[in-house]
């Protein structure tokens, strides 16, 4: 009898601990190095467990993790860094983190000139009119597949995207089944998802997904988005166009044996 008693404590303790330690949290205020000023607004995500925050006006943030959890900082115009969080911190409470401003460089930029006549129905033709068209799949409930340019091959690109929808998708993320799984996690997080919509660098993506910028690009390319879409979404609708494709592609091929 004593020793189930002891069995049942040890497992209790053991229990009870593993939940404590699911349920820490680290705080910190993130400053300018060198003005030494709070920053606010600064986009703060848990790499590992893809829970995302924002610092307030005071530059202050809190976030839920765990030892050896990675936090992913980012802000315009500053160098973006990653912290890794320590029984130190875990211990003691709130720490200062500092982040260092870019210089940044205007490119070159050229303008076409449009040679106007004064003329209206001249002149509107001379400016350059693109339009995108998405194609319904009745028995799908998908927004649509975006075809681009309105040619005499869109439809039968949409045909070939219904067809062999996401194999590059696949040579990405076959072999990082955690790289997907943080696909539905950053779906779900609803800080994440603001931090997204805001944003139009695609680093968090970048960072999150473990890929490069030409192959995230690519990504959304193979999966039948245009480039206009492409660069002018922002990073939440890239990640939803990523989604999708990967939910069609199940949909698609669920009679046949899983590659995922």
């Amino acid at each position: 009898m004593k020793y189930f008693l002891t069995l049942f404590i040890l497992i209790a303790s053991t229990t009870l601990s593993f939940s404590q330690e699911e349920e820490t949290s680290v705080k910190g205020t993130v400053i300018d190095l060198t003005t030494d000023k709070s920053i606010d607004r600064v986009n703060i995500v848990n790499l590992n467990q893809v829970i995302g925050t924002s610092t307030n006006e005071e530059g202050h943030f809190e976030i839920k993790a765990k030892v050896n959890d990675t936090l992913h900082l980012s802000y315009l115009g500053y160098k973006s860094i990653k912290v890794r969080v320590t029984n130190d911190w875990l211990k003691f409470g709130e720490t200062k983190i500092g982040m260092t401003e870019l210089a940044f460089a205007l490119e070159e930029v050229v303008v076409n000139q449009l040679k106007l006549t004064g003329y209206l129905d001249i002149d509107v033709k001379q400016v350059p009119i693109k339009s995108n068209y998405r194609y319904s799949i009745s028995g799908l409930s998908n927004k649509g597949y975006e075809a681009g340019n309105r040619r005499p091959n869109a439809v039968s690109k949409v045909l070939g995207a219904i067809f062999n929808p996401a194999d590059f998708l696949h040579k990405v993320f076959g072999k990082k089944p955690n790289e997907l799984r943080k696909l539905k996690k950053m779906k779900k997080d609803d800080e994440i998802r603001n931090l997204l919509a805001s944003r139009f660098d695609r680093e968090m993506l970048i960072v999150l997904l473990q890929v490069d910028r030409f192959d995230l690009d690519e990504i959304v390319n193979q999966c039948n988005y245009s480039k206009d879409f492409i660069q002018s979404a922002n990073d939440l609708q890239i990640l939803d166009a990523i989604s999708e494709c990967y939910e069609e592609y199940k949909v698609l091929n669920r009679n046949k044996s899983g590659r995922f």
